[in-house]
């Protein structure tokens, strides 16, 4: 009887064991929407980005078709609807479905109030797409000839973090090994180019961070306005990484000028070149909390789509003659650049009263 009862103890405790294994596995497998739910009222924590580029577009083009129209489509809305409804799956049908989503809306069909008030995880996906997406599409104003007046447009406001007119390669390699210092997984997109390439600040911000990393090399950190999106470009040339008198807390404007293309990078001494092959690493971090911003909990985001979609906007450039320099040739204003900048200069002004 005893050996029996030991048995059925044993069973059972195998039992719970593979029980407990298999909750493991099934919360180490959660998608980015159920880890919503644990962290719903704490802050965001994880996000799959999983948006195809053809999803982008065709939300993006709905979204300025309908723009002066009386029912203007968002297309984060209709984004974050479609992850809601498939999982945060974007497969073949996805930029099909969000037609279809569109054409019911615009008929008056529909709304999507009454589309989403049934779909547990739509407030996730539409807060973490924000944070992706918050800073790409809006109004702004910029020159339509070189020194001209300045023309209002809606549209794609931010830009790809290379200068129209220069040769790039790349692939989707989020997450691929990496193993300088220790071994890692790579969290951005590289894009192949060549030393001296123009880099281009993708969105408006300020500059957080300027200088050495020996991971990154020359690199540049850019915060959003909104403090959701940190913008990292690193492995910028050798000697002359930046643009001439760029420096930490400076604004920037979207299509400028930052940077230039090189392979410094994995070595604790500065200005070393000791990456292989010439690249701008692009990567963009999300931040719902402070302590996300260095830490053990940071969210960095596959970008390979996000830069296939900013491609639709490149940033041309000319040579300052006689420098090392280029700048962008069309400017632009963005009404929360030209605030923060307002805000800047006000501050340093009542600094030098005090001082």
């Amino acid at each position: 009887m005893r050996i029996e009862t030991k048995k059925i103890k044993g069973a059972i405790l195998v039992e719970a064991a593979l029980i407990l294994v298999l909750a493991i596995r099934l919360w180490h497998g959660e998608t980015g929407r159920e880890k919503a739910v644990e962290t719903a009222a704490d802050y965001i924590k994880w996000v799959d980005f999983n948006v195809s580029y053809e999803a982008l577009c065709k939300a993006y083009e709905y979204d300025v078709a309908t723009y002066d129209s009386d029912i203007h489509l968002d297309w984060i809305d209709l984004l974050a609807y479609a992850a809601a409804k498939n999982g945060g799956s974007f497969g073949i049908g996805a930029a099909g479905e969000i037609r279809e989503t569109a054409e019911k809306l615009i008929a008056g069909e529909t709304t999507m109030k009454a589309l989403t008030e049934k779909l547990k995880y739509y407030d996730y996906y539409k807060e973490a797409y924000t944070a992706v997406l918050g800073g790409f599409v809006g109004e702004y104003e910029i020159q339509e000839k070189e020194g001209g007046a300045y023309v209002k447009k809606y549209g794609i406001k931010a830009f790809s973090p290379i200068a129209k007119g220069f040769p790039y390669s790349d692939y989707d390699d989020f997450g691929v090994s990496r193993n300088y210092g220790y071994q890692r997984q790579h969290l951005g997109h590289d894009m192949m180019g060549q030393v001296g390439t123009p880099i281009i600040a993708a969105e408006s911000g300020r500059v957080e961070a300027l200088g050495w990393n020996q991971y990154g090399g020359w690199r540049i950190g850019i915060r959003s306005f909104d403090g959701k999106r940190y913008y990292y470009y690193a492995h910028l040339r050798q000697n002359y990484p930046y643009q001439e008198k760029l420096k930490e807390g400076d604004v920037v404007t979207a299509g400028e000028v930052i940077g230039y293309m090189g392979h410094t990078g994995y070595s604790t001494k500065e200005n070393v070149n000791n990456i292989d092959q010439v690249h701008l690493h692009f990567g963009l971090q999300l931040i719902f909390d402070e302590s996300q911003k260095e830490g053990n909990n940071e969210i960095w985001i596959d970008c390979y789509n996000l830069t296939k979609f900013l491609s639709k906007n490149r940033s041309e450039v000319y040579k300052v003659e006689g420098t090392k320099e280029w700048k962008r040739v069309l400017d632009m204003k963005e009404e929360a650049a030209e605030k923060a900048r307002e805000e800047a200069e006000a501050g340093s002004k009542t600094k030098e009263k005090e001082n």
